[in-house]
This record gives C-alpha cells, structure tokens and sequence, in this order.
C-alpha cells in the first residue's frame, strides 16, 4: 500500500484499494478493515505542505459505517421476512381439510356434511327470507324468519332439516334429503319497508393453499373458489 499516494481524492484512492484488493476479497467488495488501512495509508503518504482535513477522514468513516450497518440490516430484515412467510404457509398447510367461514355464496355440501351460513342484521330489519337452489338455479328449500332476537342469522343445513339460531325448522315428513354437490344460500331481510339481499359467510372446506409471490397465502376451498388468508372469520 506505500505506493499508493495522496494525490487524488479519497474517492480515487479508494478505486485503487478496490482494484488492489480483487485476489483477497472474491466479492470485489471493500470491507471496513480495508478502508481503515487505506486510511492510514493515506495520512502516511499524504502531502506534508498540503495535509488532509482530519474531518474529512472521519466523516467518510462514518458514512462507510453507516451503509454498511444498513446493509445489515436489510440482510436481516430479508431473512426474518422469508421466515416470516415460510411460518406463515406451514400454519396455513395445516388448514387443508378443515373448514373455514368466509364470506361467499356458493359452497359444497358433502355426504353426511353440514352448511353453515351466517349474516349480519342491520339494525331494524325484519322478516328474514333464506333461499337455498342447486346448482342448477332451482330452489330446494325456503326458510321465513320473522324474528331472530340476534344481530346475526345463522342457518344450519344437512341437506334436510335446517337450524336457524338454534331452533329447528320443520320439514315436510316424505322430503327427501338433497344430494351432495354445490349449492348456493341467498339471505335477505325487510330493510326500511324494502326487500334486501343481506351479504352472507359460508362454511367451505379447504382443498389447498397457494402461497404467492408477494408472500399472499390464498385458500383454495371447495365450491366458494379462492379465498384470501386475510377473509376467513372462522375456522372449524
């Protein structure tokens, strides 16, 4: 490093350090220990009658530090985040066969399963309607509901007798139970005199789960579609 000399800025003497440097370091890159000896080398080769401003060193230095504190950081940070979302895909691999509630329309009703259906009741609403219709588009069953005493209605359904908040809703004796498959569950309620389509959850199982690249876990359920983590009320 004696040959190195003070003639230029710390800016070009650094360009030679570098250069000087690619056999020792592969990465082509000026560590700390290698600044602190340029530095050195600087002050011992500087100009006598021309010195450099000791400030000047020291603020250099703590620039370098500070980059190169930064640049640990976003190392660190980027390794916590990717283990962040590795974590977060396991617990969400480990949802696969059970059931969530989420907000949707349509949903899958198994052999010996259950549909849960859920709405929230806006204050004053009245004279509840719950239609459930096969895939087709044909009504199957049609529950009325004058009152529930509740901010939400919640349906249960088996494919024959229906549950609505706890109290069974009767069914024709010679009914047949619906067949698996998917069906679609439509809620409404008198709002301010007028008929309304109230936004329903249901019950759906997850088949998988897909992570995304921006690290956005989606539920692939069945019947409801893709699902994001972030929209599941329940889990079952």
């Amino acid at each position: 490093m004696s040959d190195i000399k003070a003639t230029g800025s710390n800016l070009d003497a650094l360009s030679i350090a570098n250069k000087t440097k690619k056999l020792d370091n592969p990465n082509n890159a000026l560590g700390q220990d290698a600044f602190l000896e340029l530095m050195i080398s600087q002050l011992k080769n500087q100009d006598p009658t021309a010195p450099k401003d000791n400030g000047e060193f020291i603020s250099q230095l703590a620039q370098f530090s500070s980059v190169q504190s930064l640049d640990k950081l976003n190392t660190n940070f980027s390794g916590f985040s990717n283990r962040f979302v590795s974590n977060q895909a396991l617990q969400a691999s480990s949802m696969v066969g059970r059931s969530v509630m989420v907000p949707a329309s349509q949903t899958v009703l198994d052999a010996n399963g259950l549909i849960t259906a859920t709405a929230d009741l806006p204050s004053g609403s009245s004279n509840f309607s719950i239609g459930i219709y096969n895939q087709g588009g044909a009504l199957i069953k049609n529950i009325d509901v004058d009152q529930v005493g509740e901010d939400q209605l919640k349906l249960q359904w088996n494919g024959k007798e229906a549950i609505v908040n706890g109290k069974l809703i009767p069914s024709a004796t010679d009914a047949q139970a619906a067949a698996p498959g998917v069906y679609t569950v439509k809620i409404s309620g008198v709002i301010d005199g007028k008929k309304t389509q109230l936004d329903s959850n249901l019950s759906a199982n997850v088949n998988s789960v897909t992570l995304g690249k921006d690290g956005t876990l989606t539920l692939n359920l069945a019947g409801a579609g893709a699902v994001k983590m972030d929209d599941v009320k329940e889990i079952f």
